[in-house]
C-alpha cells in the first residue's frame, strides 16, 4: 500500500496523532523558559517531568475500559480533553504545580494514545496492511512543525501561554475529525491474557527503550544545543525540529519498506543508524554535527517504536488486541516516565555529553529482543497476509 492510501485509509486516527505531536513539539521547545521559570536543576528538572509519566502509566490501564465504553466517542472525547489540557504546563509557577500539571496533561495524552493506537491495528486487522508508520509519522511531522513554529515564537519574545493556547484552538477541528464508526465490539477485557505475555513484554521492551531513547532527546536537545553547545532559542528549537522532520520522513519511509521487507529487518536497521547518531549528538563540537547526529537517530528510532506497536496487534488474538497494546504502550510509555529521571542524573553528575552516550548503549539491546520476537507465532486469520510463519511480507 502506497503511504497515501495509507493515511487516506486511516485518516481519522492519523488527526489525533496530528494532535499529539504538535502538542510536544511545542513543549519540547519550550523546555528551556518553562526550566528557568521554576529554577529547577538538570536532576531536579528530571524529576518533575516524571509527572507526566505518572499520567500516562495510569491513563492506560484505564484505556481498554474507556474505549469498550465509549467506542466510536472514545478519541473524540479522549482528543478533546487532551487539548483542555494544552495550557496547565505554561501556567505554572512552581515545582508542585508543574508537576501535577504534567500528571493531568499525561493522563489524557496516555488515553488519546492508546485509542489512536488501537484504532490504527483495527484497520490494519480488517485490511492486512501496515499502517501504523505512517500515522506515526504524521506525529513526527506535526511535531517537527510545532517545534520549529514555538522556537520562532520564542525568538519574537511571544509568551509560552500564548502559544500554547493558539494551538489548543487549532486542535480542535482536529479533534472533530478523530470520529470514525467502528465495528461491534469484542468483548476485549483481558480474557486469555496469559496467551499474549510473551509478545507483551517483549514489544514492550523495544518500545520501552526506543520510547526513551525518543524522550530524552526531544526533551533534552534543546538545552544540549543551547547550554553545551552554546546556541541561541531559534538554534535550540532546531534541535527537536530536526528530531521530529527526520522521524516523519523515516516512517513514512518505514511504511512502504515494512509492506516490502521483514518488520525485523526494518527494526534492527533503524536501530543500528540511531546508535550511529546518539553517538555524533554526544560527541558534537557544535549545533551542525549535532543536528546531522539528531537526523540520524531521528531517521533509525522513528521506525522501531510503531513496528512494535504493530507487531504485538499482529501477535494477539482480535479480542485481545486493546488490552495487548494498552499494556504494550503502558510498558513503552513509561520510558517516558524513567527517561526524564535517567537523563536528569546522568547530565547532573556526568553531562549532557555522557547522558546521552549512554543512550546508545541502551538501543544495543533491541537486537536480542527483535531475534526473540521472531520466533513467535502469528494466529491465524491476520487480515489476508497474515502468515504463520510471522508478519515478514516480502
Amino acid at each position: 500500500m502506497t503511504l497515501i492510501g495509507a493515511l487516506q485509509l486511516s485518516k481519522h486516527p492519523a488527526a489525533a496523532f496530528a494532535i499529539i505531536g504538535l502538542f510536544w513539539g511545542s513543549f519540547a521547545a519550550h523546555v528551556p523558559v518553562l526550566k528557568g521559570r521554576l529554577g529547577a536543576g538538570d536532576g531536579e528538572f528530571g524529576l518533575l517531568l516524571l509527572g507526566t509519566g505518572f499520567g500516562l502509566v495510569s491513563a492506560m490501564w484505564l484505556a481498554p475500559r474507556v474505549d469498550l465504553l465509549l467506542r466510536a466517542k472514545a478519541l473524540p472525547v479522549a482528543s478533546v480533553l487532551f487539548i483542555a489540557t494544552f495550557l496547565l504546563p505554561a501556567l505554572a509557577r512552581d515545582n508542585m504545580t508543574f508537576f501535577l500539571a504534567l500528571v493531568v496533561l499525561g493522563a489524557t495524552s496516555g488515553l488519546t494514545d492508546v485509542m489512536m493506537n488501537t484504532r490504527v491495528s483495527e484497520l490494519e486487522a480488517r485490511s492486512g496492511r501496515p499502517l501504523m508508520n505512517a500515522n506515526h509519522g504524521v506525529f513526527s511531522l506535526a511535531y517537527a512543525v510545532a517545534a520549529l513554529f514555538s522556537g520562532a515564537m520564542r525568538e519574537l519574545g511571544v509568551p509560552a501561554e500564548t502559544v500554547f493556547s493558539g494551538l489548543a484552538v487549532a486542535c480542535i477541528p482536529l479533534a472533530m475529525m478523530t470520529y470514525q464508526e467502528i465495528e461491534a465490539p469484542h468483548q476485549d477485557t483481558g480474557a486469555g491474557a496469559p496467551a499474549v505475555l510473551v509478545p507483551v513484554l517483549l514489544c514492550g521492551a523495544v518500545v520501552l527503550i526506543a520510547f526513551m531513547t525518543e524522550a530524552t532527546v526531544e526533551t533534552w536537545s534543546s538545552l544540549h544545543i543551547e547550554r553545551t553547545l552554546l546556541g541561541g532559542a531559534a538554534e535550540g528549537a532546531t534541535g527537536p525540529a530536526v528530531l521530529g522532520m527526520t522521524m516523519a520522513i523515516g516512517r513514512f519511509s518505514g511504511q512502504v519498506y515494512a509492506a516490502r521487507f521483514s518488520e525485523y529487518a526494518v527494526i534492527l536497521a533503524g536501530t543500528a543508524l540511531a546508535v550511529a547518531g546518539i553517538v555524533a549528538v554526544a560527541l558534537a563540537p557544535g549545533p551542525a554535527v549535532a543536528y546531522l547526529g539528531f537526523g540520524a537517530m531521528g531517521l533509525g528510532i522513528s521506525v522501531v517504536g510503531p513496528l512494535g506497536l504493530a507487531l504485538v496487534g499482529r501477535l494477539g488474538a482480535a479480542e485481545q488486541r486493546s488490552t495487548a497494546i494498552s499494556r504494550v504502550a503502558v510498558i513503552g510509555f513509561a520510558g517516558f516516565f524513567v527517561a526524564p529521571l535517567v537523563m536528569g542524573q546522568l547530565s547532573q553528575h556526568l553531562g549532557l555529553r555522557a547522558a546521552f552516550g549512554s543512550f546508545a548503549l541502551l538501543l544495543l539491546l533491541v537486537v536480542p529482543l527483535v531475534w526473540a520476537i521472531s520466533r513467535l507465532p502469528i494466529p491465524a486469520g491476520f487480515g489476508p497476509q497474515s502468515s504463520a510463519k510471522g508478519p515478514h511480507r516480502g
